[in-house]
């Protein structure tokens, strides 16, 4: 079965190494990784190198609801491309492309089958907006 490819960018007014940083260190990762404002990320890991683990977890405020979102890296190439492999096999990849002093960020993820494409899509983009609004605030 064909996969669906979904991708999502923006683009952030801060240079390529902060953007990285921000992208991959969990002290970073836990300030930005959520879709809605009622949720956070309490927790995150992140052993960034071919075959390193990632772990995000993602609740509820009201802690009525969490998961553990977790990959595997498969590509690293410092500052320009991250590629992993979630634990279903669906693969995400997130370029990032210097543009001057601002950083262009786009992520393209195989789409999941249990909920609808464009809810999936505006999931990824908030976090991706709420990415860039940390950094931009910090």
């Amino acid at each position: 079965m064909k996969k669906t490819k979904v991708t999502v960018g923006t683009t952030v007014n801060a240079t390529p190494k902060k953007v990285w940083d921000y992208w991959t260190k969990p002290e970073h990762i836990t300030k930005w990784n959520f879709a809605s404002d009622d949720w956070h990320c309490p927790n995150a890991e992140n052993d960034l190198r071919v075959g390193g683990k990632m772990n995000s977890r993602m609740e509820a405020k009201d802690g009525s609801f969490g998961f553990d979102f977790e990959a595997v890296y498969d590509e690293i190439k410092n500052q320009e491309r991250i590629v992993y492999t979630m634990l279903d096999g669906r693969v995400a990849e997130t370029d990032f492309e210097d543009l001057d002093g601002k950083t262009k960020v786009m992520t393209t993820f195989d789409a999941e089958t249990q909920n609808p494409v464009e809810m999936q899509k505006e999931g990824w983009q908030t976090i991706i907006d709420n990415f860039k609004k940390y950094v931009e605030s910090n």
